[in-house]
Parts: C-alpha cells; sequence; structure tokens
C-alpha cells in the first residue's frame, strides 16, 4: 500500500468528516486537484506552505484506493507529486494526526511517519 499525505486546517478536516468528504483547501480548489505529498516530501511542504500555522492535521490516505483520478505530476521544481482530481472519499483514509508547532517553529510529525 502506497499512503500519501495532505496537510490540513483542522477546520477544514471537521468540515469534510461532516460532509463525507473532503473538498481540498481554496488553493486546492483553484488548482482544480486536491495537493498531496510523499511521506519524504511532508515536511518540507509543511515548511514551504503552512510555516507558522497552528491547529493543523496530518491525513494520511492509501493511494491505491483512489484509482486513475491520482496523478503524479512535477512541480516546479521537477519533484513528482501526488494530485487527486476529484473529492477525497473518507474511506480512503487510513489515519489522522494533528500537526503541533514545535518549540524550533517547525510542525512536529508523528515519529511513525515512513
Amino acid at each position: 500500500m502506497t499512503t500519501i499525505y495532505k496537510i490540513c486546517t483542522a477546520s477544514e478536516w471537521r468540515e469534510a468528516e461532516r460532509a463525507g468528504a473532503y473538498r481540498g483547501s481554496t488553493v486546492d480548489l483553484k488548482d482544480g486537484f486536491i495537493h498531496f505529498s510523499t511521506a519524504e516530501q511532508a515536511v518540507e511542504t509543511a515548511a514551504k506552505w503552512f510555516a507558522g500555522q497552528h491547529d493543523l492535521v496530518l491525513v494520511a490516505v492509501d493511494a491505491d484506493a483512489l484509482g486513475d483520478r491520482l496523478k503524479w505530476e512535477p512541480s516546479r521544481g521537477g519533484a513528482l507529486f501526488p494530485h487527486f482530481y476529484g473529492e477525497l472519499p473518507l474511506a480512503a483514509v487510513r489515519r489522522r494526526d494533528a500537526l503541533p508547532l514545535a518549540d524550533n517553529g517547525r510542525h512536529r510529525f508523528p515519529e511513525d511517519l515512513p
């Protein structure tokens, strides 16, 4: 199983749980797909796009459950990132963890993140 990760606000995730699917952040909706990261990319994603933000969650998703609407596409730097074209079904979610800020100002990821 391949796991990919979405960083979003806790309020966005609460709305997804109420709605039964995650429709994406404002940026996702503007871009037309939900931005994900691999385990190796998630820390950099948090530092670049979510620096200093509180009340975030890290959502682990089974990439294999997303089918052909999941595309691996190059970013501006050329690295391949997973992009999902559609609403994320909650059935594909494996876990959700808080993503608190550490004393050094960076987000503290779960210790068992691969």
